[in-house]
């Protein structure tokens, strides 16, 4: 089975906008990728008629992103329509140009961190559900699925690992709602990726990868074969998606860490990433 390999435009900037999207769509292509994830980090910096224009022969996946002031839980009503709002935009611009899947944390804003017990935990899940479900139901109508991404310790309190996801998310799930995960993110949290994967199961919507160091992926502590393993025992069919920053760009650096270059260009980690992914996939079959 030929399994679509993508990458994430944040590897080269951000925000992405109709003017940026044209050369490096074109330069994605020219690598060999089939696939690009397109960050809409405001609603209006990116139309459906630019993207459609420019993506040519890749599939396009929609990422969010949860900046500060972007909350569905623990926040008043005037942040919680806002946050909706932007989500319905990020769901509008995935149906104008064919992608099945928007994926981010869409819950709380990145960084946002907040100590629990469980009544509180328990609490909190009931007013995302809440104020996640009408943007399911809309995403169910639009043919568009949207995938919760879990965050490490360090970026958010509410979602870490697969299992709090799918206790979180349990009556949306399959109903306009998946899970969306990320192997950066595995790797801090969960005691085994693969394992996480398979838990995650019929529900794994989309996929993130990259380096334990958030580089290219390959030549790094990741267990890569065990991971390609669990997506085949699983049956997933999704496309698997480099996403990594530059640290050129002093707004995504500072939200993702990004304190130092992780490769010698960033066209070399993508790239490099690319070819490491068509090897291991090769290899699991």
């Amino acid at each position: 089975m030929h399994r679509s390999i993508g990458v994430n435009t944040w590897v080269w900037e951000s925000p992405l906008t109709d003017a940026t999207l044209p050369p490096l769509l074109a330069r994605i292509a020219a690598m060999g990728f089939d696939a690009v994830e397109l960050p809409l980090e405001n609603a209006g910096d990116l139309t459906a008629e630019a993207v459609r224009a420019a993506l040519g022969g890749l599939q396009p996946f929609v990422v969010g992103a949860m900046a500060p002031g972007r909350d569905l839980v623990l926040a008043e009503e005037p942040v919680i329509a806002r946050t909706q709002g932007y989500l319905r935009a990020c769901i509008a611009l995935a149906r104008d140009i064919g992608a099945g899947a928007v994926c981010g944390p869409f819950y709380s804003s990145t960084g946002r961190l907040w100590r629990m017990d469980e009544a509180a935990r328990r609490d909190a899940y009931d007013q995302l559900r809440r104020n996640l479900a009408p943007l399911a139901e809309e995403a169910l109508e639009s043919g568009v699925v949207l995938g919760i991404e879990p965050l490490n310790r360090y970026e958010t309190s509410l979602l870490n690992t697969t299992a709090q996801a799918l206790e979180a998310l349990g009556p949306l799930l399959g109903r306009g709602v998946g899970l969306a995960l990320d192997t950066y993110h595995l790797g801090i949290e969960e005691r085994s990726s693969a394992d996480a994967i398979r838990a995650a199961g019929e529900h794994l919507v989309h996929l993130q990868v990259c380096g334990n160091d958030r580089g290219a992926p390959g030549g790094d502590q990741t267990d890569w074969t065990g991971i390609f393993t669990a997506l085949d025992s699983i049956g997933y069919r999704g496309a698997v998606n480099i996403e990594s920053f530059t640290a050129d760009n002093a707004s995504i650096a500072t939200a993702a860490s990004i304190w130092r270059p992780l490769a010698e260009s960033q066209d070399a980690l993508a790239r490099d990433g690319l070819r490491f992914l068509r090897s291991v996939h090769a290899a699991a079959l």
